[in-house]
């Protein structure tokens, strides 16, 4: 179906609106965030949810909560401590953007959620998905989600003929969902659908024979539900070698540590000084620049410490950490990186990115091991 002709007939409404929720009362799965109608902790699971799996955020939404109960505590946290709740969880822009946005909230909004498309969406970190996903929920206002088990649902169910990708394909999907959307019961509708596509509607292997919109869907009839929906071919995932160097003290009790810039990967987080390696750069070179490059020091690399691999959303890295020590300079802060020198026993207050973290656990596996410190 062309995007021009894309518009649900009655049946294909009456199915979506009364099925699906029906299906939906008879197989959500049970979640934290769906025992509560507080306005702050469902935003805070929407933000978790980004690009994260369910069964993970599971684990960190309880924890967080205990210590940020609410959006005046949220906001009146340091930042470092935000961070630290959120080590694992990925995407650090989340939490840096729902902490400023809980200081707008307390600020502007006397601590109350905006129940308003237009005063939620000027909000740090809130587009147009959670947005729709927070009205709809907490306040039952008639805005429908769009996120990628909803774009295979109804790309499917109308058997969408283009990119689903597309911002034109979006757009009309968008329309679409808020025509079907059901009025009286908007956060069931956008929750059931989203479970739909979580549950049933799979990306591979759909189980069609459990889902309650088998009977108005294109696809389904047409046997090519795999076809859909339709998406650009993906390229390789890009690979970087990167060099960190462990700079201890002489007398091996303490590592130097730096915080990343806000406005970049992992912003915020405390990590190992390193970067990427650059063509015709042997790793133990790249590990001596960058930290020149970074703290102004210069550093004997001296043996390799440990390898690791980690993917990222978007790439894939090796990571390659050496034991270093400064042969001359002091370091200093640049670019507005601070740092810190840190014994091993402190280095669970700081938030560390997940490869950082790994290195970390290597580290304190190998405490008893004088030879790491000689």
């Amino acid at each position: 179906m062309s995007l021009d002709a894309l518009s649900p007939t009655d049946r294909q409404r009456d199915a979506f609106r009364t099925r699906l929720l029906d299906w939906y009362d008879q197989h959500k799965r049970s979640m934290p965030w769906r025992d509560t109608d507080d306005p702050y902790r469902i935003w805070v699971s929407e933000i978790m949810l980004q690009q994260t799996r369910v069964d993970t955020v599971r684990d960190y939404y309880p924890h967080f909560l205990e210590a940020f109960p609410t959006v005046e505590a949220l906001a009146a946290a340091d930042r470092d401590t935000v961070l630290k709740y959120w080590e694992g969880l990925g995407f650090y822009a989340r939490a840096r953007h729902l902490h400023e946005a809980a200081q707008t909230v307390v600020d502007e909004h006397d601590g109350t959620v905006p129940d308003t498309m237009d005063a939620i969406k000027e909000l740090k970190g809130i587009g147009p998905y959670t947005a729709a996903a927070v009205l709809s929920i907490a306040y039952q206002k008639p805005h429908a989600v769009l996120d990628g088990n909803v774009t295979r649902v109804l790309s499917r169910a109308f058997a969408v003929e283009e990119d689903a990708t597309s911002t034109a394909a979006q757009n009309a999907l968008r329309t679409l969902a808020n025509d079907l959307l059901a009025p009286d019961q908007p956060g069931d509708f956008n929750q059931a659908l989203m479970e739909l596509g979580a549950l049933a509607c799979t990306p591979s292997t759909p189980l069609c024979d459990r889902c309650p919109l088998q009977e108005v869907c294109q696809a389904h009839a047409a046997g090519t539900e795999e076809d859909y929906p339709i998406t650009p071919e993906s390229t390789p995932v890009p690979h970087h070698d990167i060099a960190v160097g462990l700079v201890f003290t002489d007398d091996g009790d303490r590592l130097l540590i730096q915080r990343r810039p806000d406005d970049g990967l992992l912003g915020g987080l405390w990590e190992f000084p390193g970067g990427k390696q650059e063509d015709g750069e042997s790793m133990e070179a790249a590990c001596a620049r960058e930290v020149k490059e970074e703290l102004g020091i210069d550093v004997a690399v001296e043996e390799p410490f440990y390898t690791l691999s980690h993917a990222y959303s978007h790439f894939k890295i090796t990571l390659h950490a050496f034991r270093c020590r400064i042969d001359e300079g002091t370091p200093e802060a640049r670019e507005g990186q601070p740092f810190q020198w840190v014994g091993l026993d402190e280095l669970d207050d700081y938030a560390f990115p997940r490869a950082n973290r790994r290195l970390i656990e290597e580290l304190e596996r190998r405490q008893t091991e004088p030879s790491l410190f000689d």
